[in-house]
C-alpha cells in the first residue's frame, strides 16, 4: 500500500479507537442513573422525569459511535460460520464486495441524516418531554458516525486490496480463524 494511504487508514483508525474508548465510559454513566431510577420508582415510589430520557439519549451515540471501530477488530455479527469454512481467497472476495456496501450504505445514511441534525442544530432542538433536554447533540452523532464508518470501511478496505493485515492487532482485532 502506498505509505500516504497507510498513513491515513491508520490515523482514521486510530481516531475511531479513541472514539471507541471514550464512548464505552458513557454506560458508567448510564448504568449508575438506570440503577437509581429502579430505587427511585421501585423503592420510594418517586420515578424520575429524567433519568430514562437520559439513558436513551446517551446510548444511542454510544452504539453509533462505537461501531466503526468494532468494524476494525470484526466485532460485528457476521457469518463466521460461513467464513471460518471457505479459505483466505473466499474471505478476500466477500470483503471486496463487502466493504463497498458499507461505504454506499454510510454515504446514504449521511445523505439522510444530514438535513435532520442540521435542523435540530439550527432550531436547538429539544425532546419537548416533561424534562425537555435538547437532542440535537444525538441527531449529530448519526451523521458523524456515518461518516466515522465509511472512512472505516475505506480503510479496511484498502487493506484487503493491497494484501496488507492492519495495524492495531490486539486481541480483540484478530480476524477469524480461516480453514485453507
Amino acid at each position: 500500500m502506498p505509505p500516504l494511504l497507510d498513513q491515513a487508514a491508520a490515523a482514521i483508525t486510530r481516531l475511531n479507537h479513541i472514539i471507541f474508548r471514550v464512548t464505552v465510559w458513557t454506560m458508567m454513566i448510564v448504568v449508575p442513573i438506570m440503577i437509581y431510577e429502579v430505587v427511585a420508582r421501585y423503592f420510594f415510589g418517586a420515578p424520575t422525569v429524567w433519568a430514562m430520557e437520559l439513558a436513551v439519549l446517551l446510548f444511542g451515540p454510544y452504539f453509533l459511535l462505537g461501531g466503526p471501530y468494532l468494524l476494525h477488530t470484526h466485532s460485528h455479527v457476521a457469518l463466521d460460520l460461513l467464513r471460518r469454512r471457505m479459505n483466505r481467497a473466499w474471505n478476500r472476495a466477500f470483503d471486496l464486495m463487502n466493504y463497498p456496501v458499507i461505504i454506499f450504505f454510510c454515504a446514504i445514511l449521511l445523505y439522510y441524516s444530514v438535513p435532520p441534525a442540521w435542523n435540530a442544530w439550527e432550531y436547538r432542538e429539544t425532546s419537548f418531554s416533561a424534562w425537555n433536554p435538547p437532542i440535537w447533540p444525538v441527531k449529530i452523532a448519526v451523521p458523524l458516525a456515518a461518516i466515522l464508518m465509511g472512512l472505516q470501511a475505506i480503510a479496511e478496505f484498502l487493506w484487503v486490496v493491497f494484501g496488507r493485515s492492519t495495524p492495531f492487532n490486539d486481541e480483540l482485532a484478530d480476524t477469524p480463524k480461516v480453514v485453507e
